[in-house]
């Protein structure tokens, strides 16, 4: 169990003071960022008004992994996860076509990929990965859930918050959604709905220690992109959500975006560790190709450098869409 509980982690430390109830005092933003062999997670909190950064150490929860160093030596994609049947030649065209893909040697890599107008799909990969900020749609997803429920519309904070959080990646604002759909807890209800059993919530304020598979993102992607008839959102939460997707901060619309630049709506992730000096490089989204719609999901770890991880992921995102095309 990790005892800190200090308030904000994940991507990016906010560049304006948080909103609302977070106050207006210099609040820590704190990221785990590895587990060393003896159990010691060590994180980095950042100051947002002072820029200060401070390392510390809390015990380990016991599901997660020590990551070990990654040597830059390139392999091929399908050495480093099993398919997970989604369509038998699905499934085989993607892991063909990830074979050209250059993952480095400790790295892992899963990828979640559905064609929305034939209903084709294929998966590469269960395994589980850290969230980071891909979590923040699965966090507003719940909360549009919760205020249907209600019968309400979201407050003109809650709007705050939850546009800083998709389109900046903000943290202080994720904290606060997190707080306001009950955290794990409350994820895991809507998850339950959604269709997500392979996601489970963050320990207390660590929303991005969220563990997820390529499938549970792709599915949760089906949510809000998908046939309406099939989702828990209405419509109106859906096209909310879709259009802060669909209007990312400058310099964060790589990732699936790389399979269609014209026409995407998404969400990135990326994390550091300072155990290891490895980066967990994520991206979900819709991508527009050749006037055909895909969800893509992408999921990664052990990256050396942060540029290095996107590259992988972009080329991951391009390889998953292909496969579909030519199947």
């Amino acid at each position: 169990m990790v005892p800190h509980r200090a308030r904000l982690h994940g991507d990016r430390p906010s560049r304006a003071r948080p909103l609302g109830r977070l106050g207006r005092t210099a609040l820590a933003s704190v990221v785990l960022l590895g587990v060393t062999g003896a159990g010691t997670v060590y994180v980095t909190a950042q100051a947002h008004d002072a820029g200060e950064l401070v390392s510390s150490s809390a015990s380990s929860r016991t599901r997660t992994k020590a990551v070990t160093e990654a040597t830059v030596e390139p392999v091929t994609a399908s050495a480093s996860a099993e398919p997970t049947p989604a369509s038998a030649s699905g499934d085989a065209a993607l892991a063909d076509a990830l074979g050209s893909v250059a993952v480095e040697a400790g790295a892992r890599l899963s990828v979640a990929v559905l064609d929305t107008e034939s209903g084709r799909s294929a998966v590469y990969g269960d395994e589980a990965f850290d969230t980071a900020s891909i979590v923040k749609t699965d966090i507003l997803a719940a909360l549009l859930l919760r205020a249907q429920d209600a019968g309400r519309e979201l407050t003109a904070q809650e709007k705050t918050y939850a546009s800083a959080m998709i389109r900046e990646s903000d943290n202080a604002s994720a904290s606060a959604l997190w707080e306001a759909i009950g955290q794990a807890q409350g994820l895991a209800r809507a998850n339950e709905r959604f269709g997500l059993d392979g996601t489970e919530g963050g320990e207390g304020a660590l929303w991005g220690l969220t563990q997820t598979t390529a499938a549970d993102q792709l599915t949760l992607l089906r949510q809000v992109f998908g046939d309406a008839d099939d989702s828990e959102l209405d419509e109106n939460s859906r096209a909310y959500l879709r259009g802060l997707m669909g209007d990312i901060a400058a310099g964060q619309d790589w990732g699936v975006s790389a399979a269609g630049p014209t026409g995407f709506a998404l969400k990135n992730g990326w994390l550091p560790r300072t155990a290891t000096g490895l980066w967990d490089i994520n991206s979900v989204g819709r991508v527009t190709a050749d006037g055909r719609e895909y969800l893509v999901a992408v999921l990664s770890d052990g990256n050396s450098t942060k540029a290095g991880g996107i590259s992988t992921v972009e080329a991951a995102a391009k390889a998953a869409v292909t496969a579909l095309t030519t199947t």
